[in-house]
């Protein structure tokens, strides 16, 4: 029988839950109490939830967030979102094949009731890093807060990062792993009497009377009059147009984490990554650390957005790194089985370049986008309305920690309150950890006069500085007032000790420890690693920042570091003339391959709307007719009418707009109305467990 679960990872600990027997399609499986539905499936080795009604396609997890609505199944007969939904004992599970069939007795009364109704002074929505750190900072002038999130789990995209993280060590636990600053943050709002947790539960409209709606449980409908509300409701990914973007395989890079961090579940045994901004570069990193396949990584400008050193971590590690690529198409039938890239000019590939590569998984990493569709209500409305971190701004999840104590205090200050700390000093911070990275004009020159000191391979300005803030000796200098400048080692009396607390810490894995002392002839080195020890070569090839082998040698010592145990040192003696420049080695030895395969792109035929399935040249047709009003479209060909509410498929049509020629600013978007998220009339009548 497959399992796809992760049994050994060297980060996470696996959690002792309890085995859950459900029933998919009739069949007996076995679950766990901490995955949700559409984990439970693919652990058993089920990617196809159903087929859609409208031309029979395979559908399966995509987004993994809520925000979509393919993975959805039938739960003991009812439409629910298989990502969304807690696994538990006795769950009979179907495919959504076709629609589902209602059944209604026309002698039914409803008895309905009113739904609840709560005042608080704030109503926070959204459990990430920016409402979590809001919530601390109301919470601590003794504010009255409720605080919901639709998962389970408080933390955001947090309870998803096993990295460590960059930014301030003093301001946002820089060199803390995400997972563990979720628990600091979620451990200090539960400190605090006065704020409210509400997990499992969605915001799923603003009304008129500054009234918000929010669904708990899928079962409760209630309705909250706060004097403030902050959106910190984060983001949701970007997509593409390509052909075979539906096929059961191909999902965000959201999903891809959510499946292998939080609930230690493997798509695939090989994946291919579209994005090489950061997100798209640290889920390359998961996966590898997860026991899969990385095929290789294509990027569309002419170098990778995100972070040099998390761009370095995969070239070393042996991932083919592609940019001025892009998608052609992914192919298969029923689940993906390969995808084809071509070398790309302005976005665009290059006819007779492409290239066809195995793979079972594909990582669309393209960039992501505020939902604030609430908060831009509210402000319609007249609600006293704030919003941070993604929901405002897209940046990294440092500076979304600030910008959720920015927006409190300007709520404690208009509820009247004093505040301590200057919202100027608070900007300044945010700025810092929104800053892009830049490669450094003059790097650092390595030729310490010491016989023992650290390397820095980190050659951009990034807001970084654990390294400096963990130094025992205070050797390794970052000005607090500027965490964009690169370390520097000061040479004093007070010799390195090699302790590896720099190494171990490094958000980057870009630091290592030259000890010379032995020998003229060969140093020892010190490399972080953060693979399971039985996954790991017996030989290693070394290499420089660029993925270049330098040198091949067994290590001669590979323990956990005293301090921070997930990560292990592996100590290696080299010629010294490689010393400095090592600092990583090579994991696997994958290569591109071309199978083969020709695909022309046959763009017209690519679904932009994945609940209505419309295609791209049913949408150009209309916008060669004419018709540019997306809710024209909606109205004509049901775009944007399925169970998502248009959230993933409005800024295709935008984009598909634009192609032909409109500027933005001509383009008149689509209407948005409640509901949010999609809600059962019993649910708004609060009729569950009545009664009828």
């Amino acid at each position: 029988m497959t399992d796809n679960r992760i049994k050994k990872h060297p980060i996470l600990s696996i959690p002792e839950s309890e085995p859950i027997q459900f029933r998919w399609a009739g069949r007996k499986l076995i679950g766990y109490s901490h995955e949700t539905v559409s984990s439970a499936l693919i652990a058993n080795g089920i990617h196809i939830f159903g087929h859609h009604h409208k031309d029979n396609s395979p559908q399966g997890l995509f987004c993994a967030n809520g925000q979509c609505a393919q993975c959805t199944v039938l739960i003991n007969g009812r439409p629910r979102k298989s990502c969304m939904t807690r696994l538990e004992e006795g769950m009979v599970i179907e495919p959504l094949d076709g629609l589902p069939a209602v059944n209604i007795d026309p002698n039914t009364v409803a008895i309905t009731s009113e739904p609840k109704i709560f005042s608080p002074e704030v109503l926070i929505i959204g459990g990430g890093p920016a409402g979590l750190s809001a919530a601390t900072q109301l919470g601590n002038f003794g504010i009255d807060v409720l605080l919901v999130d639709d998962k389970a789990e408080f933390g955001g995209k947090l309870v998803l990062q096993t990295h460590r993280f960059f930014g301030s060590a003093e301001e946002v636990h820089a060199g803390h792993r995400g997972i563990e600053i979720a628990k600091i943050l979620v451990n200090e709002v539960r400190s605090l009497p006065s704020v409210h947790l509400m997990p499992e539960t969605k915001a799923v409209a603003v009304f008129e009377d500054k009234t918000v709606g929010l669904v708990r449980n899928e079962k409760e409908y209630l309705l909250i009059q706060p004097q403030s509300v902050l959106f910190a409701t984060g983001a949701r990914e970007n997509t593409l147009i390509f052909p075979g973007n539906t096929l059961p395989g191909v999902i965000g890079a959201g999903a891809f984490q959510t499946l292998v961090n939080r609930d230690l579940v493997r798509p695939g045994k090989s994946v291919f990554i579209v994005g090489g901004g950061n997100v798209g570069l640290i889920a390359g990193y998961h996966a590898l650390q997860a026991g899969i396949e990385v095929k290789g990584l294509i990027e569309a400008l002419p170098q990778c957005g995100g972070y040099q050193v998390h761009r370095d971590k995969l070239a070393r590690f042996g991932v083919p790194i592609l940019t001025s690529h892009t998608i052609v198409a992914v192919n298969g039938k029923d689940h993906v089985e390969s995808i084809t890239i071509a070398e790309a000019e302005n976005f665009n590939a290059i006819p007779g370049t492409e290239k066809t590569i195995d793979c079972d998984t594909v990582l669309i990493a393209v960039g992501l986008h505020p939902v604030n569709e609430l908060y831009k209500k509210a402000v319609k409305y007249g609600l006293e309305s704030y919003t941070a971190g993604d929901a405002a701004e897209i940046s990294e999840a440092s500076a979304a920690m600030i910008t959720g104590k920015i927006e409190a205090l300007k709520i404690a200050e208009n509820i009247g309150y004093a505040h301590h700390k200057q919202l100027s000093d608070l900007q300044s911070a945010a700025n810092l950890l929104k800053h892009r990275p830049v490669t450094k004009e003059n790097p650092q020159v390595r030729n310490p006069q010491s016989l023992v000191y650290p390397i820095f391979h980190c050659e951009q300005e990034i807001p970084c500085n654990p390294c400096s803030s963990s130094c025992p000796l205070h050797n390794i200098i970052i000005p607090k007032d500027n965490i964009l400048m690169q370390p520097t080692y000061l040479e004093t009396n007070r010799e390195c000790i090699n302790c590896g607390q720099c190494v171990s810490i490094c958000p980057g894995l870009a630091i290592t420890i030259v000890d010379k002392r032995k020998s003229k002839n060969f140093a020892t080195i010190s490399l972080p690693i953060e693979f399971l020890v039985e996954d790991l070569p017996e030989v290693f090839d070394l290499t420089d920042e660029t993925g270049k082998i330098l040198f091949s040698t067994s290590p001669i010592e590979i323990k956990p570091h005293q301090k921070n145990a997930s990560t292990l040192i592996g100590k290696f003696v080299v010629p010294v003339e490689f010393a400095l420049d090592i600092v990583g080695f090579q994991l696997q030895t994958h290569q591109l391959h071309d199978v083969g395969l020709q695909k022309d792109v046959i763009s017209n035929e690519t679904i932009i709307c994945r609940c209505e399935r419309v295609t791209a040249g049913e949408i150009r047709e209309l916008i060669q007719n004419g018709i540019t009003d997306i809710n024209q479209i909606k109205a004509i060909t049901r775009a944007g009418m399925g169970a998502c509410g248009s959230k993933t498929c409005h800024l295709l049509i935008q984009r598909l707009l634009r192609e032909a020629g409109l500027n933005k600013d001509e383009i008149i978007t689509n209407t948005s109305r409640p509901l949010q998220f999609e809600v059962e009339f019993e649910t708004l009548a609060n009729m569950w467990g009545q009664e009828v």
